[in-house]
């Protein structure tokens, strides 16, 4: 009996060492906590959570200390506007990603594109639409959450909701009906019952086209009206899901506005007008400056040595338009259009269009989060937050370029990365 009694508290004994806690020790010459910078702070992670941050003094003997001499801490970045199902368009054409590339091929690719947008220190992507794929990035997401590949955490759309005629891909040829690389609807009827679909799908937010080139000779123009954006808001939110909207015209982003959305994609005609109704409408803007100047790039655009191009001047000056306005700035570039692990591009593109560093930091993690409904979880270095920390060389306020130059990832709680 006693030999009995010993061997169970034996197992007792090592079956509580296997399930002690794991603590992670981080150093480095400053932190960056979502919101402010902090020289000699530490953050202290336990498990998959953050116990502390700030000036910490005394931690459990077992944790794992990693010290990052001449670097940063900084809550993982996450990015606002992605597409893990595409990859850049001077590889493929848009369309023939959606009309030849197989699903095995694009799903393929998008397990690759999350593992360089993890590795790239983007912990959180809001992807807006797999243009195609259907569903698969809900599927994506459940394997990156299930540890079957490594990857960031999703926030997923999965199908964008078009009006029906308006999108792409086209034929010349009438009698053909080509795959889309979105949902189509035919009225308000047809596009809540698609919310309603998307959300039993896997959706988290829903995504509409506000305006797109359907005009004459690729005029630029509004798809739906207030009415059906505020039917399909209604839907969504009472899901508990946010309505985004591209839109890209004055017109189409007032619509989105007045129709209740949560986000406006791209804004590049943005006027003062439609952000002052963005602000007082507590509307945010996800730019995508990096999607813009590659469109211009594929077509031979030299940045730096040839002239702006009118897309990429009006970009700019809508943009700060919006820095003047003071709406709400995400940061997301519209990753697939360019590679994933690039996704830093934007954050440089802020800065050379006028955005404060700090700023930029800001959109990148607690803006984000809290304009995306996550604050709670991620975006911030706070003990109760989930433990998604990267560390980058150097300092990214100084020069946002540092930002690059990352040295550790971890989601979480596990390290993805670390050099």
């Amino acid at each position: 009996m006693r030999v009995f009694v010993l061997a169970m508290l034996t197992i007792i004994s090592i079956s509580g060492l296997a399930q002690s806690d794991q603590f992670i020790l981080l150093k480095a010459d400053r932190v960056f906590d979502g919101e402010s910078m902090h020289n000699n702070w530490a953050v202290l992670i336990k498990n998959n959570k953050i116990e502390d941050v700030g000036n910490i003094q005394s931690y459990p003997s077992n944790a794992e200390v990693i010290y990052l001499q001449g670097c940063t801490l900084l809550p993982g970045l996450i990015e606002g506007h992605s597409h893990l199902f595409l990859h850049p368009y001077n590889e493929t054409l848009w369309e023939d990603q959606v009309l030849k590339e197989s699903r095995a091929e694009r799903i393929a690719r998008a397990v690759n594109h999350a593992r360089a947008t993890l590795l790239a220190g983007f912990t959180t992507v809001r992807d807006l639409g797999t243009e195609g794929a259907f569903y698969d990035d809900a599927g994506l997401k459940i394997a990156i959450e299930k540890g079957v590949i490594p990857g960031p955490r999703m926030i997923v759309a999965t199908r964008a909701i078009v009006a029906k005629g308006t999108y792409a891909p086209r034929s010349v040829n009438p009698d053909l009906d080509l795959p889309q690389g979105a949902a189509e609807v035919a009225g308000t009827e047809d596009l809540m019952e698609e919310v309603r679909t998307q959300i039993n799908k896997g959706a988290d937010i829903i995504k509409i086209y506000g305006d797109f080139g359907w005009g004459i000779d690729g005029a630029v123009l509004p798809t739906f009206s207030v009415d059906d954006i505020a039917s399909a808001a209604a839907i969504a939110n009472n899901g508990g899901r946010p309505v985004v909207i591209h839109a890209t015209t004055p017109e189409g982003m007032r619509r989105a506005v007045l129709g209740g959305a949560a986000t406006i994609e791209h804004g590049d005609g943005g006027t003062a007008d439609v952000y002052q109704l963005m602000k007082q409408k507590k509307v945010a803007l996800c730019p995508t400056l990096a999607a813009g100047e590659a469109y211009e790039i594929y077509k031979g655009w030299r940045k730096g040595i040839d002239p702006e191009p009118i897309k990429v001047a009006t970009k700019k000056k809508s943009f700060q338009l919006a820095l003047q306005s003071g709406v709400t700035i995400c940061m997301g570039g519209d990753a697939g259009v360019f590679a994933h692990g690039e996704n830093a591009r934007e954050m440089e593109l802020m800065a050379e269009y006028g955005m404060k560093p700090l700023n930029i930091l800001r959109s990148a993690t607690s803006v984000n989060a809290d304009v995306f409904g996550y604050g709670d979880k991620i975006g911030r270095l706070k003990k109760g937050l989930l433990a998604d920390v990267i560390a980058v060389e150097g300092d990214p306020l100084s020069d946002i370029k540092n930002i690059r130059k990352v040295k550790l990832v971890v989601k979480d709680g596990r390290i993805y990365r670390r050099r």
